[in-house]
């Protein structure tokens, strides 16, 4: 794998990404593709980025060891990465600071941006008040539901939060509504899109963006445990987070990649957001080609998950080219797995994590115990749960 370098010039990994879209389009993502380049050669513009990782995100994110979970699941021993302490709850902040630079440079004054769990739409929202920026969300109306602390913390910040009642009115949807309004208003307006989907350069920069993740896992392991750890794992919706932490690991012999899709009520309901998982074909969507869920006819379905941040069809393109070169595995946690691994993570580490992150903790919970206890599983700890606290307490009777 030492020769990893994807994507090409084109934006492909391997048969995956690419750029599928509108005419009207082109001319908006060429420019950004442009610009990109050009900053990606540009060490003052890094400086910047880094600066504001540390001192306005908080960066760099410690590593935790989850040693009393460790010590009840008798295997492996677990450690977090601990995404959920940046500003923001969340590693979508590190997306949102390096875009909001790109905006600013290309001289953007309007920023949008989709969201599904909200914290996408949550940091979108800080960046555009931290650099002076209107900004526009837009979100499921089924989400607005179940995530309204994000809704009110984006209103706090300045952000207008348009409800997005086609579809299933969930994250999909939302990327869709954003990109009708990046096409009417494309010179005026940037999108930070908020996973490591869509087309190119999207997949490439956020990924880029992201990376400090892993980054900073493959210096801190050692000075924890003297080595990298056996297995990372992190879950999987359009994969930010998950490619966050693994692309600096691809060329790492002896790491384990695990990617954790939503299960939903299990694969074989169809109520799932598990398009690798599942054995979805590939397809196109939102300006890429990737794994998709989608019926005989080419049809996007629906999917379901517990976390809105997962409840998505496909899947980022570089992950559907890992899976398919063997570099990472993909498997599916249902919600009551990814229920039980959340109440465990607060009862037993004091961490209330975020159900997208729990999908992970249930799988690292899983296989901890078929381990030795001298193996490591490292898991992304994405996001904090606070967001989540209505949806649990619906799920499970407990009173708020």
């Amino acid at each position: 794998m030492d020769r990893y370098n994807f994507p090409d010039a084109c934006g492909h990994f391997g048969q995956y990404g690419g750029v599928y879209v509108a005419e009207t389009l082109m001319t908006a993502l060429d420019e950004l593709k442009n610009e990109y380049a050009r900053v990606k050669a540009d060490p003052a513009f890094w400086q910047e980025f880094h600066y504001e990782l540390k001192h306005y995100v908080g960066r760099p994110s410690p590593i935790y060891h989850a040693k009393r979970w460790s010590d009840a699941l008798g295997g492996a021993q677990i450690y977090f990465k601990r995404e959920d302490l940046n500003h923001t709850g969340a590693h979508k902040i590190n997306n949102a600071i390096g875009q909001a630079l790109l905006a600013r440079r290309m001289g953007k004054q309007r920023v949008i941006a989709e969201t599904g769990a909200g914290q996408h739409g949550v940091a979108s929202a800080t960046v555009a008040a931290r650099y002076g920026m209107e900004c526009v969300v837009y979100m499921g109306a089924e989400d607005i539901k179940r995530q309204s602390p994000n809704v009110f913390r984006m209103k706090l910040l300045g952000a207008t939060v348009v409800p997005v009642e086609s579809g299933s009115q969930t994250l999909k949807d939302a990327l869709n509504e954003a990109m009708r309004d990046w096409v009417t208003n494309i010179d005026s307006t940037f999108y930070i899109l908020g996973t490591a989907a869509g087309p190119h350069p999207y997949p490439m920069l956020v990924r880029d963006f992201v990376s400090v993740i892993g980054t900073e896992s493959k210096v801190q392991m050692p000075e924890l445990i003297g080595r990298q750890p056996d297995v990372i794992v992190a879950c999987v919706g359009g994969g930010s987070n998950a490619i966050g932490l693994f692309h600096p690991y691809i060329d790492v012999p002896g790491v384990r990649i695990v990617g954790v899709e939503a299960g939903g009520h299990g694969l074989s309901s169809g109520r799932h957001a598990a398009p690798i998982s599942s054995g979805a074909a590939v397809g196109v969507l939102h300006g890429a080609k990737s794994y998709l869920m989608q019926d005989r006819n080419g049809q996007i379905v629906e999917t379901h998950s517990v976390s809105a941040g997962l409840d998505y069809p496909g899947v980022g393109p570089e992950h559907s080219h890992l899976k398919d070169i063997g570099r990472a595995e993909y498997v599916a946690i249902n919600d009551d797995e990814a229920l039980q691994a959340f109440h465990h993570c607060c009862r037993l580490e004091g961490i209330i994590p975020a159900l997208e992150s729990s999908h992970a903790l249930a799988w690292a919970g899983k296989v901890a115990p078929e381990m030795t206890k001298d193996q490591v599983i490292l898991v992304n700890l994405s996001g904090r749960g606070d967001k989540d606290i209505n949806t649990v307490a619906g799920l499970t009777g407990i009173s708020l």
